[in-house]
């Protein structure tokens, strides 16, 4: 005869441990992480690349056209030069739109900064299209015009030329000021992020007035001494802060690995 005693039921005793979820650990961290990487990376390359084609860029007193549209004339690189300034230029933007979108703004300051910096980001390689058209294709055909025309017609051939170097100043100026304000919207948004040591911020930011100083100089004076000098500045401070920021994904990356393996 089988026993009629009641077995205790295990479905309603409030001491049990509840078992662990078999649910997999959220991955937007992960995500985040990828993201950072990925835009250090685009940074670095896209400013390393970008400074050292600018080594092959034809030299030459840049506000003294005779001489210097005299040069541009006779280089054999010019449009391959200036496409892979192009090229050098797109991949650190890339860069920098990831790079807003892994900083994971909560606050609605940091937000907003992150949104505006993203579309400047996106202003700045437009304009840096529209810049290598008019400097890479337009101007390089001018110089050649002029270069080869009969004595009758070089002055208008000349006058020509300038005004497409004048074009040239007016479009680099105003993407200096998106590249500028981005630069600086970054900075904004990224001092509140507490994975981003404080000094990278100021680094970034003292990148975005080198920038604007590169905007307004070049807009009043053309391609001037102090605009040389701004332009290299510019350089050591993205170079710098680019490679702190390599460290910092590194060294992010690293933490997860060890974290895991415990």
């Amino acid at each position: 005869m089988p026993s009629t005693t009641p077995v205790p039921s295990t479905t309603h005793l409030s001491g049990t441990t509840p078992v662990p979820s078999a649910t997999p650990v959220p991955t937007e961290p992960l995500a985040r992480r990828a993201a950072l990487r990925l835009s250090a990376a685009l940074l670095l390359l896209g400013q390393l690349l970008y400074i050292v084609i600018t080594q092959f860029h034809t030299g030459g007193a840049a506000n003294d056209h005779h001489a210097v549209f005299a040069a541009y004339a006779d280089s054999g690189v010019w449009t391959l030069v200036h496409l892979g300034q192009f090229v050098g230029m797109a991949i650190l933007l890339a860069g920098l739109l990831v790079l807003f979108s892994a900083l994971d703004a909560h606050s609605s300051a940091a937000l907003w900064a992150s949104r505006f910096g993203a579309a400047s980001t996106t202003a700045a390689l437009a304009l840096y299209g529209v810049l290598q058209a008019v400097d890479g294709v337009a101007l390089k055909q001018a110089v050649n015009a002029w270069a080869s025309a009969p004595d009758a017609e070089k002055a208008e051939r000349f006058a020509s030329a300038e005004a497409v170097r004048w074009l040239e100043w007016g479009v680099r100026s105003y993407q200096n000021f998106a590249l500028s304000i981005a630069l600086l919207l970054l900075a904004a948004a990224a001092v509140r992020t507490a994975w981003i040591p404080r000094p990278m911020v100021l680094l970034m930011a003292l990148s975005g007035l080198a920038y604007l100083v590169q905007g307004w100089v070049v807009g009043t004076a053309g391609f001037s001494r102090t605009e040389s000098v701004a332009i290299v500045l510019a350089f050591v401070l993205d170079v710098a802060w680019m490679t702190w920021l390599v460290v910092v994904a590194r060294r992010m990356r690293d933490a997860t690995v060890s974290s895991s393996g415990r």
